[in-house]
């Protein structure tokens, strides 16, 4: 009996402390931004895994498995970061019974929870497969192997809380690391360092376990962890920045002096007729307002006027467009057969249509099915609309009369290849029209962080308007110059400046990641031959 209630204290005990290091990684984001908690929040857990091989050699207590450990590490984080997904709920507004937008709402949260979770369990798993490796060996296997399930999941239909976006928008220094091999490269500078002070911990643990058989030489290890910790995250932020402290050139002939009309219509009224008028009253007189104050070009959020696009020329705005000749970016819905696209629309000063992009990356559950032919059937669609929503293409060029632009609508905002692709392809300043109604702060705070990330990997000016806030303009070094307010309407004017630089991320995409990758197999495989060789 007290052999068995020991063990479960002993299990108890180590998911607990997982849970809680997962979730002093979810309090990195926003609504906490507590960043800094990234550089160490990950080391339990690496800890747990490592360890766990060894207690079970040593003890006759059985060790939690590694799988377990690491689900409840993402837990705590996916769960923490991403509890504002919640915020659909009640669902009400549109013909959903409270009990069941109750369980769609959890659903959605578990799902997400459990799928970020995924990676954290395969890692862990991975992890345990080589726990008999050299420490150092151990911390570029750990960090590969992390950077490349990222990499994966983030070209996949699901993404949103990679731990690079922990560090975004206050440690902006870092975040420049992004320049060179996207999200990625913060990924790696986490992660490694976090296993560092991991490695660090397992080794003390040993000397102080077996202080009668250790060497100074173990002890010296500790420091040399610590130490190697310590050095990387030095020049980690030394590379970052001087890449920060890049002045940003600013001809007169590449200013644009953009507005943004945050149009504050609930999406519990958006498509019904007190929604029209509203969205059609707000972002006709902020266009009117902002055109009389010089701007150039009026961008309104995703899906601004709730019209089909053969429906928006008899609209007030687009008679004041015409009136006024100022170019309008109009989020709306596109149309593709019989079915629709969630669209951004180019309307020149004479009224007529330039270009469209149509959004590319759908969010599962909340814009279409997956599976539908399978889950049709059980899963309510949360969109609104009777008609079937389609992607656009993943191709898509967006040009303006002021030249090409960078677009991602709402959702791709936490995918970083099409924005990379767009800006190789020409694009020389950011425009990202979101919803965000329905939920919490949180969300668009972590929205916004997003966008700044997606700014600086490009080297672009990044425009934002969304529905209910945070509305912003974010220079190519990642600062804010200004943010609405949230559940407010407002309209802002800034000048931002068109740039065709590239950087090696825009370049050469995620290089890092293979690289990583294919270092790590050379240094298992290395020490393996070592450890296995007849002289040793």
């Amino acid at each position: 009996m007290k052999y068995k209630t020991k063990k479960l204290f002993s299990a108890f005990s180590l998911y607990t402390s997982s849970l809680l290091s997962g979730a002093l990684m979810g309090l990195t984001v926003a609504p906490f931004n507590v960043w800094f908690l990234a550089w160490i929040a990950l080391a339990p857990l690496w800890v747990l895994i490592v360890n766990s091989k060894i207690r079970q050699k040593q003890s006759l207590l059985s060790s939690p498995p590694p799988l377990l450990l690491a689900l409840a590490w993402g837990i705590g984080y996916h769960g923490l970061a991403l509890s504002w997904i919640t915020g659909i709920h009640p669902m009400t507004w549109m013909g959903v019974p409270w009990l069941a937008s109750l369980g769609i709402a959890l659903f959605c949260w578990t799902f997400i929870t459990l799928w970020g979770a995924a990676l954290v369990a395969v890692w862990a798993i991975a992890m345990r497969m080589i726990s008999s490796q050299n420490g150092f060996t151990r911390v570029l296997i750990g960090t590969a192997l992390w950077c490349g399930l990222e990499a994966l999941l983030s070209h996949g239909a699901l993404w949103w809380s990679s731990i690079s976006y922990t560090q975004s928008p206050y440690n902006l220094v870092i975040l420049h690391l992004g320049q060179l091999s996207g999200s990625s490269a913060v990924t790696a500078s986490i992660v490694a360092v976090n296993g560092l002070v991991a490695e660090a911990w397992i080794t003390n643990r040993r000397v102080a376990e077996n202080a009668e058989r250790i060497s100074s030489v173990s002890l010296g290890l500790v420091n040399k962890y610590l130490g190697v910790a310590a050095g990387l995250l030095i020049i980690l932020h030394f590379i970052g920045f001087s890449l920060y402290s890049r002045p940003l050139a600013q001809p007169p002939e590449t200013a644009l002096k953009v507005g943004v009309i945050q149009g504050n219509v609930p999406n519990e009224i958006k498509l019904y007729p007190e929604g029209f008028r509203r969205a059609i009253e707000g972002y006709t007189t902020g266009y009117l307002t902002l055109a009389n104050q010089g701007i150039n070009a009026v961008l309104t959020p995703e899906g601004a006027l709730p019209f089909f696009q053969r429906d928006l020329k008899e609209t007030s705005l687009i008679a004041a467009v015409r009136e006024k000749g100022v170019v309008a970016w109009i989020g709306a819905f596109g149309e593709r057969g019989r079915s629709y696209t969630n669209s951004l629309f180019t309307f020149t000063g004479n009224g007529e249509i330039f270009s469209r992009y149509d959004k590319a990356k759908l969010v599962p559950i909340g814009e279409y099915v997956p599976f539908e032919e399978i889950l049709g059937g059980i899963i309510q669609r949360l969109s609104p609309l009777d008609e079937h929503q389609v992607p656009g293409s993943p191709n898509q060029v967006f040009n303006t009369p002021f030249g090409r632009a960078i677009v991602g609508i709402c959702y791709e905002s936490a995918f970083s290849e099409p924005f990379r692709r767009q800006a190789a392809a020409g694009g020389q300043f950011i425009l990202s029209p979101s919803n965000d109604a329905h939920y919490s702060a949180a969300m668009p705070a972590q929205h916004h962080a997003q966008d700044i990330m997606r700014a600086i990997e490009t080297d672009r000016w990044g425009v934002r308007a969304t529905n209910t806030g945070y509305s912003a303009f974010v220079d190519p070094h990642g600062k804010t110059l200004w943010i609405s307010g949230h559940n407010t309407y407002e309209t802002h004017g800034e000048t931002i400046y068109r740039r065709q630089t590239q950087t090696f991320y825009v370049r050469w995409g995620d290089w890092l990641t293979p690289l990583l990758l294919g270092l790590a197999a050379l240094a298992w495989f290395l020490e393996r031959q070592v450890k296995y060789s007849p002289d040793s």
